[in-house]
């Protein structure tokens, strides 16, 4: 029989994640819950799409489409994540899961479409100058804490991690994405970033039950850093994270990072620690190339309207430099009022 595409709904949704999990070629962003959560958290259309052949799941195709006034109209796979893309068993149901993006391109009146492609972009695809980076690793550990630190981190953020812990921080590992979201909407501020929702992190911890946890670093009982970290076959994906200004000289983020690592590879036996993507030149990427982590290009690429240009809604742009610089002495509660409904478009 030959290649079908059917929309993704609750009955399909099953098979999907079950395809998603067998896929090497597959990432946690694939899996079908995001659909629900880019609709519930940003108001954003989903067309998720599944490749169907003789009953079986034979490739998907997460897309939604980010439409505000502030950053344009851009269908990609997938907002809010950073990989995507169709993923298929055969190059029959590739062909006709990418040849469906453009079609809903095209009817949508889109003008621009991305796929978020880890490795290599789609042939005949439009690419940019790299900007965003991916870093990932294996990880060892065996229970022997003193030597899993100094087996899977180096000397230098060794001797960090070391520090956090003389100064009597500790670390805990739970569900609180309240708090998670207290030290990060602070964080980010901090940076001159909007601030996700509350409700966003509070889907996602719903979405996924199992399949995350939040490490929290505290100091003298306050938070001063936290992440929410998402498990996937044998990896530990730390995602949205943050410190207050108090959290660097603690090396709080240090302590936090190496807890993360630690419990994922004895709790869950992973042995994959994937640190997310980075820009280019920024204080993030180098950090984690400290780390000892690799840099990795990540080959987004994009379908193209008659006149449209490649999306560059990124805090590099220098038209945003002003905008940044005054986001950053924003009072607290009113960067957290007003970001909110500016993020939406920045997924």
């Amino acid at each position: 029989m030959s290649v079908r595409i059917r929309d993704l709904d609750e009955r399909s949704a099953p098979a999907w994640d079950a395809f998603v999990r067998e896929s090497p070629a597959a990432t946690f962003f694939h899996l079908s819950p995001w659909a629900r959560v880019i609709r519930e958290a940003f108001g954003h259309g989903t067309h998720y799409a599944y490749a169907e052949q003789d009953g079986a799941v034979v490739g998907v195709l997460p897309l939604a489409r980010m439409r505000t006034r502030l950053f344009g109209d851009l269908l990609a796979s997938t907002p809010f994540c950073v990989y995507g893309g169709p993923v298929a068993a055969t190059p029959e149901a590739a062909a006709a899961l990418e040849a469906h993006a453009v079609g809903t391109q095209r009817r949508l009146g889109v003008p621009c479409l991305e796929f978020r492609r880890r490795e290599v972009p789609d042939e005949g695809w439009r690419t940019r100058a790299p900007l965003y980076f991916t870093f990932r690793k294996p990880i060892a550990i065996t229970g022997d804490d003193a030597k899993d630190l100094e087996r899977n981190i180096p000397r230098k953020q060794r001797a960090e991690v070391r520090k956090a812990m003389k100064r009597g921080l500790a670390a805990v590992t739970d569900g609180d994405v309240d708090r998670l979201h207290r030290v990060y909407a602070e964080s980010v501020r901090n940076l001159g970033s909007p601030v996700f929702p509350r409700r966003y992190f509070r889907l996602l911890a719903a979405a996924f039950p199992d399949a995350h946890d939040v490490t929290t670093v505290l100091h003298e009982g306050n938070a001063v850093s936290a992440v929410l970290n998402f498990h996937f076959r044998d990896e530990v994906l730390p995602y949205y994270g943050g410190g207050t200004r108090a959290a660097r000289g603690l090396a709080a983020a240090d302590l936090m990072y190496w807890e993360v690592m630690r419990r994922a590879g004895a709790d869950r036996g992973a042995t994959m620690f994937d640190f997310g993507r980075s820009k280019l030149d920024t204080g993030a990427f180098a950090f984690k190339k400290n780390w000892g982590f690799e840099p990795m290009a990540l080959s987004y690429c994009y379908q193209l309207a008659p006149g449209a240009t490649v999306p560059d809604n990124n805090p590099n742009n220098p038209k945003y430099r002003l905008v940044i610089a005054a986001w950053k002495r924003l009072p607290l509660a009113v960067a957290n009022l007003i970001g909110p409904r500016l993020v939406r478009g920045l997924g």
